[in-house]
């Protein structure tokens, strides 16, 4: 519907008459703004270590995995770090029934949904445990227990997508939405156009989440868009808008605890424009000192997500230096123990690559996986995974004395 209002003077409008603030509701020393309101994490306690548990367990997954990816033992790896508060927050203020559509820079919403340690290694290293059975690379997670869609290549395809699986939840009339993530440099796409606008005209119970961390991989923000960011656009599709401190992990609970009410209660449509920093590179083959300064990077350092949420923790007395310091020792050795048998696993079965789409492989399908497995008995050292994964008891017997050579060899 348009709605006109007669005027006989000439005048443009630009979008400049409106300005949308920054919610914010703690400051980096761990205090609360005066007049902050409050949310109700900060009353339980429970859920709130839960919740820094899980920043944690994602900065140190990705500390250790990018490591693992330097030494040659990981093809690739996308960090979160510095992204914590915006993802897990908003993962928080959710019904763990709610679904999520990631990006591919969102292992903090697994961590805080109980995703363990060995489900991230199993698909980071496409072993037989991989939910994935090996088909994609590293950090494409998916989980149906923790309504986690599993993660697509593609720029942005996520985001339309949500807007249909709202719309289904819409209809099962069970009470749930769905939040989809994405960066600022996704919103450059027609999917989150067509997805918006979907969204707002179907009424759908949707939360949209922009990770605007300044950087579409080297290209800042000023030469991505020329109008006041991400949120504005949700005007033009009559949709609500909220930009909040993405470094705020109160504050991102609370916009999307809120953002949550308006899509399940009303089914209308939400924009949270989260502003944040990629505090690593965009991914393992990026280098960002050729597009941003060490100044900046250190700038935006001290308002590291984990340290603020920390001294808030800190300063109501429910976290302590001696907790953090085990539990980072903990989380460490950890993920090493978890990633070494992750390893040691073999790949899944080869017979694996054509099952799932049909009830029964198809003779087209049967031959061309004849022809893969002669193929790589004539060139079984060109093809060491394919040839374990050829015969289920020779890979068994291939794995069990890799895993004892590994250890004789660390001995």
């Amino acid at each position: 519907m348009t709605t006109t209002e007669d005027v006989h003077a000439l005048a443009f409008m630009t979008g400049d008459e409106f300005h949308i603030p920054t919610y914010r509701l703690l400051r980096q020393d761990g205090s609360l703004f005066d007049g902050a309101d409050v949310p109700d994490l900060d009353e339980d306690q429970q859920k709130a270590l839960r919740l820094y548990r899980a920043m944690l367990v994602t900065r140190v997954l990705d500390e250790r995995m990018m490591a693992a990816q330097r030494q040659g033992r990981l093809s690739f790896y996308m960090q979160c770090t510095g992204e914590e508060a915006a993802v897990i927050g908003a993962t928080a203020a959710l019904d763990d029934a709610d679904m999520i559509m990631a990006q591919y820079r969102e292992q903090g919403a697994l961590a805080y949904r109980g995703f363990t340690y060995d489900e991230f290694m199993n698909q980071l290293f496409g072993n037989e445990l991989d939910y994935g059975k090996g088909r994609q690379m590293p950090i494409h997670y998916g989980s149906r227990k923790l309504h986690y869609m599993t993660i697509s290549s593609p720029l942005a395809t996520q985001i339309p997508q949500a807007t249909g699986y709202a719309y289904g939840q819409k209809l099962a009339g069970e009470g749930h939405c769905t939040i989809t993530f994405f960066g600022e440099g996704a919103a450059s796409e027609g999917d989150f156009h067509a997805a918006l606008n979907m969204a707002a005209v179907h009424e759908v119970p949707v939360i949209f989440f922009c990770r605007n961390n300044g950087y579409a991989i080297s290209t800042p923000a000023h030469e991505q868009f020329a109008a006041d960011g991400i949120a504005p656009r949700a005007f033009g599709y009559r949709m609500h808008a909220i930009r909040v401190d993405g470094n705020d992990v109160l504050a991102v609970y609370r916009a999307t605890q809120a953002a949550r009410s308006i899509a399940v209660e009303k089914n209308q449509p939400v924009l949270i424009e989260a502003m944040t920093y990629r505090l690593a590179a965009h991914s393992s083959s990026d280098d960002p000192s050729g597009y941003r300064s060490r100044k900046e990077e250190d700038a935006w350092r001290e308002k590291d997500p984990i340290l603020r949420m920390r001294r808030w923790l800190n300063g109501k007395g429910w976290w302590s230096d001696d907790e953090e310091k085990a539990l980072q020792e903990n989380l460490r050795r950890e993920v090493l123990e978890t990633m070494k048998r992750a390893e040691k696993r073999p790949p899944p079965p080869l017979d694996s690559l054509v099952t799932d789409v049909y009830a029964d492989v198809t003779p087209t399908l049967q031959r061309q996986l004849d022809d893969l497995k002669r193929h790589i008995r004539r060139y079984p050292d060109d093809y060491p995974k394919g040839a374990l994964s050829l015969d289920p008891d020779v890979h068994a017997e291939a794995a069990v004395g890799k895993s004892v050579d590994d250890e004789q060899g660390g001995a």
